[in-house]
């Protein structure tokens, strides 16, 4: 696919039952039809980060929707990466619960399969928090691929309680790719083990990428944990992963 290719963006509305979930969406021009997408946020709304990944998603020849996973908690919400903005981030995240997240990312899935030019095969990738949710999201029937980038506490909680995000493991039918960096102190190598441990048991198809000397968030440029090279790498193999299990997967 070519990454200068023409887009389309709009901000559109996600009907959840009653919620109105605001979401980002953006396209190739032409007639398609293309696979599709969920970008899931970090904790700090669908900023101009989150956008600028949808908008590089959907370059690759994808139709990427960015849902607000904040929808219920505080709506229009999108912020930087400042210690505040991490503190008011985390208090939305601890409001959240996995079944209404599951919900609003499968409403989500329903939006882009309600549109005429989209093929009928999705993946998602999310980041921070959205990490985490992605890897919820993989246990979806619909979602073929997934990207979870540095996902904290999958082995340990699950939005609202209940049971770790990783014991659902099982549930995951398509392809996952996860990416931490090994100097995160908020995702211990040992989880990761754990993680990677709970993909092979469950024969789950998947790869971990460990990079080693990079922290949180080292895919995002906007915050001062980038890290150009494990984000180029992780970038590359992101659309392989898209191009093999969307693209090709029709």
């Amino acid at each position: 696919m070519s990454a200068d290719r023409e887009l389309r963006t709009d901000r559109v509305k996600i009907l959840n039952g009653d919620l109105a979930i605001d979401a980002y969406l953006a396209m190739p021009v032409g007639e398609g039809p293309f696979p599709g997408v969920v970008v899931i946020q970090e904790i700090f709304g669908v900023n101009d980060h989150i956008r600028d990944v949808t908008e590089r998603i959907a370059k690759e020849g994808y139709v990427a929707i960015a849902p607000a996973i904040y929808q219920r908690q505080a709506p229009g919400f999108e912020t930087g990466y400042t210690p505040e903005d991490i503190q008011i981030g985390r208090r939305y995240k601890e409001q959240t619960k996995a079944a209404e997240l599951l919900g609003d990312i499968q409403a989500a899935i329903d939006y882009l399969k309600s549109l005429p030019n989209i093929k009928p095969v999705l993946g998602c990738i999310g980041f921070c928090f959205g990490g985490h949710v992605a890897y919820l999201a993989a246990t979806l029937p619909e979602i073929e691929a997934t990207a979870s980038f540095y996902g904290a506490a999958i082995a340990t909680q699950t939005p609202g309680g209940g049971n770790p995000t990783v014991t659902r493991t099982s549930e995951i039918q398509g392809t996952l790719y996860a990416f931490f960096g090994m100097a995160d102190a908020s995702i211990p190598a040992a989880q990761v083990d754990l993680i990677e441990a709970e993909l092979k048991k469950h024969q789950v198809s998947h790869r971990i990428f460990r990079y080693d000397g990079a922290d949180h968030g080292f895919f995002c440029d906007r915050r001062s944990s980038y890290n150009p090279t494990a984000a180029a790498d992780a970038w590359e193999e992101v659309k392989q992963l898209f191009d093999q299990k969307l693209s090709q997967n029709y």
